[in-house]
């Protein structure tokens, strides 16, 4: 039987005292669950600053943009002044009151407002504080928008195609990471809050959340030497995977072939059975070396189909593949409709975004 995971959280308060992304992300993962999330904005400058990040399609006298909708679903906001004594106050009551409080205030500035961890938790010990710095040491205030943390993580020099600029990710990937991170260990917080009755401080910063994404790129080099180079969509321990191709018809196909019995049914597939007999193919190794002579092969096979018509020989013969996808056509998918999330909120605006959890919960 389905858990009601709307009611999970059902009396948990949260307090979020964050903008962007990455830490309002985290606010919105707890609404899903059925908390009760105060989202506070400053008064001052009109509140988080992406409600104004508007693309030139939308409505310029809409209150708010796409990108604030992202992630701040759910959510009760109030604008408060932290400077001023009666605001400040009010927000300091909010959080005593709390099980959780999500910042991603300069710590110079919490400390300044009175909404820092250690002047909170002096009031109430059970209290959850989540902090999301820039940089492993919080001290460091430099400013670090997911662009810098894709910069200096490595990200950007590994992404693009070979003897081109770098290229950064279309969506925050870090703070997406970041947030992830900082949910993971709030609900260890919670878990060792029932065991103990008290909470804790939970820190993460986005630099680190970007170095521990890094997984077989690091490892490459900390067991190699090896520095990822650009190389487009392939991958650079196996071949054919992340390679990309012309049908007939003029799409793009994407293969993702990670097996021996798959690239075996890849060249049953396009009648490409003379290749398994080729040294230079014969293993992965040998494809990711002999990688532009194999795709000269794939390439000249794959111009000869229809994209759908081979879309669909792939599927039934078990070869992983793909349809390089727009965002129109991503939501012609199905699973993708299924989890949009609309509210109508200030001024009666219909606001759609993508649910941000995807587990389900049975019994």
């Amino acid at each position: 039987m389905e858990i009601d995971q709307q009611s999970l959280f059902k009396g948990l308060k949260v307090v979020e005292f964050a903008s962007v992304l990455a830490g309002p992300a985290v606010g919105m993962f707890f609404a899903e669950l059925g908390a009760q999330v105060v989202k506070i904005e400053n008064k001052h400058t009109g509140g988080d600053v992406t409600r104004g990040w508007k693309n030139p399609l939308e409505n310029p006298a809409a209150s708010v943009s796409a990108y604030f909708c992202s992630v701040n679903w759910g959510k009760k906001h109030l604008f408060l002044d932290l400077t001023d004594a009666d605001d400040r106050q009010t927000a300091i009551s909010l959080a005593l009151e709390a099980d959780i409080v999500v910042s991603n205030f300069k710590p110079s500035s919490a400390r300044r407002m009175g909404v820092d961890a250690a002047s909170l938790r002096a009031q109430n010990p059970k209290l959850i504080y989540a902090q999301l710095n820039s940089f492993a040491d919080p001290e460091d205030e430099s400013p670090a928008f997911d662009a810098v943390l894709q910069a200096e993580a490595g990200f950007l020099y590994m992404n693009g195609e070979q003897d081109r600029p770098p290229v950064k990710m279309p969506v925050a990937l870090i703070d997406v990471l970041a947030a992830h991170q900082l949910k993971e260990g709030i609900l260890m917080a919670l878990l060792q809050r029932e065991k103990t009755g008290n909470g804790c401080i939970v820190t993460t910063s986005l630099m680190e959340s970007a170095l521990a994404s890094l997984v077989n790129q690091a490892s490459n080099f900390l067991m190699n030497g090896v520095v990822p180079q650009r190389m487009g969509t392939q991958h650079p321990n196996i071949a054919p995977y992340g390679d990309v191709y012309t049908t007939t018809d003029g799409f793009s196909i994407l293969l993702a072939v990670g097996t021996e019995r798959q690239f075996k049914q890849l060249c049953n597939v396009l009648e490409l059975e003379a290749l398994l007999q080729m040294p230079e193919f014969q293993q992965n190794a040998a494809r990711v070396k002999n990688r532009l002579t194999l795709n000269e092969y794939i390439q000249d096979r794959i111009r000869r189909y229809a994209l759908d018509e081979l879309i669909d020989l792939f599927k039934r013969n078990g070869v992983p593949a793909a349809k390089i996808r727009d965002m129109k056509q991503v939501f012609e998918i199905p699973t993708a409709q299924d989890l949009i999330l609309e509210e109508i909120i200030e001024n009666d605006l219909n606001t759609k975004r993508m649910k941000t959890i995807v587990f389900k919960m049975t019994s």
